[in-house]
């Protein structure tokens, strides 16, 4: 039983730290979030960058936005649902919220705050 302890006691602290090195290697962009409006949408990997899914609401299950960048700066494109329209802009993360501003035709801007689930 001893000997067995020995054995598994290590590779639980190998698993452990791998864990922990996964989840802090995670940007702090990933996650649920919840938005102006009060639905939810889900900030995730997807090819080289981020997308937005919306989770809640009557366009769950739309993607409406994709990002590049790391940390908490990030640029891309989000669509505006109900409308349809298009915005180019950026994406800042601090803390548990996330700021997005984002502009048409670089005339009509748009900004969103979202809070983290």
């Amino acid at each position: 039983m001893h000997r067995l302890f020995l054995i598994t006691a290590p590779l639980a602290l190998v698993a452990n730290l791998a864990l922990a090195n996964l989840a802090a290697a995670q940007e702090p962009v990933v996650g649920v979030w919840k938005t102006q409006v009060g639905t939810t949408a889900t900030i995730a990997e997807c090819g080289d960058g981020f997308c937005i899914t919306m989770k809640t609401g009557e366009h769950a299950g739309q993607k409406i936005g994709s990002f590049t960048g790391t940390g908490s700066n990030f640029t891309g494109t989000i669509i505006e649902p109900d409308s349809k329209k298009t915005f180019d802009g950026v994406l800042t993360v601090s803390g548990d919220t996330v700021k997005m501003r984002g502009c048409t035709m670089k005339v009509i801007c748009r900004s969103l705050i979202w809070t983290r689930m």
